[in-house]
């Protein structure tokens, strides 16, 4: 999703179906991401001499689940149902995460900062567009977004641009994110 609000479609119910898709995508972004440091905990969460680094996963996977928590709490009561690719999204996250931490702390670094890169855009564009239309949620999303750029300047910090292969790398993950996005609005 681009950072520029979507246009309100025209008709009935269309409102609503696009707050079914804002909710059902946004679900399913915070449920990846706790998969994906899921992962990267696995691998480097109990390596010797990866304490701080244990902690900083630790501490961004705790922020993921309260996002996570929020939109469960907001798919019931707005009765919307989550991605039929749920399933399939909390494999790849763990894979995601896994795969990068196995390719070393920075590779682990750089998934961050590429997902990141993507979500940040993505609630920006999510923010514009319910700015009138809902702004507690447009709040609620501006406070995720800037925690998960919080995510994503640690992980430029801890060298996220020095990994093996980062143009590559980083260049899949955000393009994985996107195709993610638009799968995760639809079904």
């Amino acid at each position: 999703m681009s950072d520029k609000p979507i246009p309100a479609r025209p008709g009935a119910g269309t409102v609503q179906a696009r707050l079914a898709e804002i909710l059902r995508v946004d679900h399913a972004g915070e449920l990846g991401a706790v998969h994906i440091y899921q992962g990267q905990r696995a691998v480097l969460g109990a390596a010797k001499g990866k304490e701080r680094l244990a902690a900083q996963l630790e501490e961004m996977e705790g922020h993921e689940a309260v996002h996570l928590a929020r939109f469960d709490a907001l798919l019931n009561q707005h009765g919307v149902r989550p991605t039929v690719m749920t399933p399939l999204w909390r494999l790849a996250g763990f894979a995601l995460g896994a795969g990068t931490a196995l390719m070393g702390e920075k590779a682990a670094h750089a998934c961050t900062e590429a997902v990141e890169s993507v979500i940040e855009k993505h609630y920006a564009g999510q923010v514009a567009e319910l700015a009138d239309r809902d702004p507690e949620l447009a709040e609620e999303l501006a406070k995720f977004r800037d925690e998960e750029l919080a995510h994503r300047d640690l992980a430029v910090e801890e060298g996220a641009r020095e990994a093996p292969g980062y143009g590559l790398l980083s260049a899949v993950i955000q393009a994985g994110c996107r195709t993610a996005i638009k799968i995760s609005e639809k079904v």
